[in-house]
């Protein structure tokens, strides 16, 4: 019998795909990529067309001879590695480590790692595609020029061991632009009016609100003296409908989003228990599958065959009437529509039936994606508003209130996936009709602050990313999690908060790297790469236009940050074992004190910035302080003895309207 050989990246995938191939196939994984730039150099052979360096990677060599041994009992080579940019070049690389030129090879890709799909995709292989190879090279190429020329002048001008990308610098001075528009943001001053008034006999008063919301206290004032002691007038009731559209199936953007917010799941965590639910989980009766298809995407496409059983699903579970029509994203955004949405390989696979068979994090992904899914191929919601709309018995015509009830119609989607911000209406507008009559029992007056802008979650993050273009589906979460390794930003509960030492990154790349840590410019790249994949310019020619311009940047830069590289801070403390004025040092967590006179003398102290407010409790100086995570807040310098602290930047004066 023929020998078929089949190489995966994954030990976890190799094992899923055996079970469907049989004896006739072997099937073993790489662990991934084989060959890659050299860490100790920048790779790159400039006199030669900007060819890349390639070499195998470290310890990766024992491997490599147990796949050459296979190889060579093998007929014919299937390279099986992920359908994306990365898996082509991970089976091209494969391809020349193992020289399978001289071999039966072909490349065979599946959306789904599940019988049919694995034993169908042998049926369609293919020759490796170039131009997926190439865009993936270009990206590699670009991101190592980017970041062996920047990082090292950030060691020389801050401090070893810190490291600049090209999608990480651009993800860098978003989380930076947002604190400093926090920290800027002045709060104003607004007041809203509400009235409970008395609807019935035995009713708990119902909350009108006054139709201007957003009020200065004269204006409130002025509301409150014409309505006080006043019947208010049923002057409209309004019913209208209106209605929720079903939401798409997940791409990896909304899929990390989605986990973020309703499953507390960071986006690396996400990943990888979605990495988990794809390459396969034991199923009692059905074996190892794969319970998602690939989860690498930003299409919200989904197969004929997959739309037609959920929708046969949902017709027997719920009704024919729970069916949707299908949905287009009209995004006007590129997108690769290589494969589908993430959604459940088989629909008939509930997660409540596989809730023993997965782990507590596995099931509670997998349900997400599940309902998700079902929820997109369902008809849309349908809700019944009843608006209220009173008038004040006073001279003028223009004191209204209003108060809305909303109750769901036609469930639709809702009966498998709520939205966040689904909330249960509590109010209730019954037995009222226009003309009538009715007494206020209190006028409510509440005082309000505009709010600044949100911190960014991971969520969020992730959501801006996708919106302004900036990396791909594979590249979210490392991005976030190489920002949060480096300690340029810190996460508590939920938000991210830059760190010192992030500022202090960030503040450099826009002096000498403004185009890099530029938006638009980020996201034409990842658009050139696009062009790249889908074969319409050579890759060589995106590198060659972008290095000149990069080495020119780091040749300035090197010399203008040599001028206005900032010399130590003289501070204000003096050392108290030697008497000299401590300086200002930057550290592994930021600023701190030390005496000038190292190594003779090795005394350090805490660095506190000055904000020029002083402490409400004691009237010392109120300092910037971090926390151990390094999250800035403000403290008085007096602490422990004073134990005033602030998140919020202390204002110099009081903030009214």
């Amino acid at each position: 019998m023929a020998k078929n050989l089949v190489i995966v990246e994954s030990p976890a995938k190799a094992k899923t795909i055996k079970k469907f191939l049989g004896a006739n196939y072997e099937v073993i994984a790489s662990n991934g990529h084989v060959r890659d730039l050299p860490k100790s150099q920048m790779g790159i052979d400039f006199d030669n067309d900007y060819e890349p360096k390639y070499i195998t990677i470290r310890g990766k060599g024992e491997l490599l001879s147990e796949l050459r041994k296979e190889v060579k009992k093998a007929d014919k080579v299937f390279l099986a590695t992920d359908p994306d940019r990365e898996g082509e070049a991970i089976s091209y690389h494969l391809s020349i480590a193992l020289n399978l030129d001289k071999k039966n090879y072909k490349r065979i890709t599946f959306n789904e790692i599940t019988k049919n799909a694995v034993k169908d995709s042998i049926k369609h292989a293919r020759n490796i595609d170039m131009d997926l190879v190439d865009a993936q090279q270009a990206r590699r190429v670009l991101d190592r020029m980017v970041g062996y020329s920047i990082s090292p002048l950030l060691w020389e001008k801050i401090k070893r061991g810190l490291s600049a990308g090209r999608v990480q610098s651009a993800a860098l001075k978003l989380v930076c632009d947002r604190e400093n528009e926090i920290n800027a943001f002045i709060p104003k001053e607004y007041w809203s009016l509400s009235a409970n008034v008395i609807t019935g006999k035995n009713l708990k008063p119902v909350v009108f609100n006054y139709a201007d919301d957003k009020m200065d206290k004269e204006k409130l004032d002025e509301v409150k003296a014409a309505v006080k002691g006043k019947k208010m007038l049923v002057e409209s009731i309004k019913q209208s409908e209106k209605t929720k559209k079903s939401p798409l199936p997940f791409t990896t953007s909304t899929l990390q989003q989605d986990a973020g917010t309703k499953l507390n799941f960071s986006t690396s965590k996400t990943m990888r228990v979605a990495q988990q639910l794809y390459e396969g989980v034991d199923v009692k009766g059905r074996g190892t599958i794969g319970l998602i298809t690939y989860l690498r995407t930003d299409s919200t496409r989904i197969s004929e065959e997959a739309d037609k059983s959920a929708k046969e699903y949902i017709s027997d579970k719920f009704g024919e009437n729970y069916v949707g029509s299908v949905k287009e994203n009209k995004s006007d955004k590129k997108i690769q529509d290589a494969h589908e949405a993430i959604r459940p390989t088989d629909v008939s696979l509930t997660p409540v039936l596989l809730k023993d068979q997965l782990t507590k994090e596995q099931f509670r992904l997998y349900q997400l994606i599940y309902n998700r899914f079902l929820a997109s191929r369902m008809s849309d919601a349908v809700y019944e508003t009843n608006t209220v709309t009173l008038k004040a018995d006073t001279k003028k015509d223009d004191y209204k209130f209003k108060a809305s009830s909303t109750k769901v119609k036609f469930e639709g989607f809702l009966a498998v996936y709520k939205p966040d911000e689904e909330e249960k209406d509590k109010t209730k507008l019954t037995n009222i009709k226009e003309k009538d009559i009715f007494d206020v029992e209190s006028l409510e007056e509440k005082q309000h602050f505009t709010q600044p802008p949100a911190h960014f979650t991971e969520s969020l993050l992730v959501r801006t990313m996708e919106e302004l273009g900036i990396g791909r589906p594979s590249t979210y979460a490392p991005t976030i999690s190489t920002l949060l390794a480096r300690h340029y930003i810190v996460k508590e509960a939920k938000n991210l908060y830059m760190t010192e030492l992030g500022e202090a990154v960030n503040e450099i790349m826009n002096i000498a790297f403004p185009e890099i840590v530029d938006t638009s410019f980020t996201a034409n790249i990842e658009s050139l790469l696009d062009d790249i994949e889908a074969g319409n310019i050579d890759w060589k020619i995106v590198v060659k236009n972008f290095y000149p311009d990069l080495k020119n940047s780091v040749d300035n830069a090197q010399n203008e940050l040599e001028h206005i590289k900032i010399e130590d801070e003289v501070s204000d403390t003096k050392c108290e074992l030697c008497g000299r004025m401590m300086v200002v040092k930057y550290g592994s967590h930021g600023k701190f004190l030390a005496c000038p006179g190292f190594p003779e003398c090795k005394n350090t102290k805490p660095y506190f910035e000055k904000t020029g407010v002083k402490c409400p409790k004691c009237n010392a100086d109120i300092v910037i302080k971090k926390t151990r995570k390094g999250r800035r807040y403000y403290g008085c310098v007096n602490n422990p003895e004073c134990d005033y602290m602030s998140w919020s930047k202390p204002q110099t004066e009081n903030i009214s309207s």
